[in-house]
């Protein structure tokens, strides 16, 4: 069984179980389904939950339905899995839309935003690598056209740093990025893959084949589980 509780036979052979859902709505709905699973367990195993969280819509559609459950706020820490090399407040940062989806319940969750303003940004992703939980409960991850996963982007010198937990990118469409390394999320619980879009088919089919000649392919699938939409997954 995986960390997800799916039996062995609902994984292809590259062993990264699927769901496929008919829309983003429903796979935000699947994921904070799982997510809160998730929480209530770790609370009441280890009385705290460590959650990862990557950018996209569709996590923060999860995120907002989250805010309204009966969900161990109190017992969870939120961490970021990259950062857009930005000011406070950009659009563009994921801090800013995740902050929003969690509404009122930010002011309760132990909250970790990736140090992305800070003069010395090696310092702080050091600083960062150091307030992360030896392994994390559970990491979403979304993915890209291109394969990337994280900010883990093709051609990137970050996909080799196997020797720390937080790394610095090259700039990529636009800006550097901050984000944690494939230890990190190779040492997870559970990932959980949320997946939407047409412009994900073909990146989606290499990553279920576990071509690992694209970045999401190289992460450990052993207890990840993949959720994506039809329009994804080409049914």
């Amino acid at each position: 069984m995986s960390a997800f509780g799916l039996p062995p036979d609902s994984a292809p052979a590259a062993g990264l179980a699927v769901e496929i859902l008919p829309d983003p709505a429903v796979v935000a709905n699947r994921a904070a389904e799982l997510v809160h699973q998730h929480a209530l367990l770790a609370a009441a195993e280890r009385g705290s939950f460590t959650f990862a969280v990557s950018g996209g819509h569709t996590p923060w559609a999860m995120f907002a339905k989250l805010s309204g459950e009966d969900f161990p706020w109190a017992q969870t820490s939120v961490y970021q899995v990259d950062e857009r090399i930005a000011p406070a407040g950009d659009p563009r940062r994921n801090l800013t839309l995740l902050r929003e989806s969690l509404g009122p319940v930010a002011s309760v969750v132990g909250l970790y935003p990736m140090p992305v303003e800070e003069s010395d940004l090696a310092v702080a992703a050091d600083a960062y690598a150091r307030s992360l939980p030896a392994r994390f409960d559970l990491i979403h991850l979304g993915l890209g056209a291109d394969g990337h996963t994280a900010s883990l982007v093709p051609g990137d010198p970050v996909l080799e740093v196997h020797d720390r937990d937080v790394a610095l990118t090259g700039p990529y469409m636009g800006l550097a990025r901050m984000t944690l390394t494939y230890p990190v999320l190779d040492r997870a619980r559970a990932l959980l893959w949320l997946v939407t879009g047409q412009e994900k088919r073909d990146a989606l089919d290499r990553l279920l084949g576990g071509e690992r000649s694209i970045p999401a392919g190289r992460v450990a699938n052993a207890h990840a589980l993949v959720l994506a939409d039809t329009a994804a997954a080409g049914d």
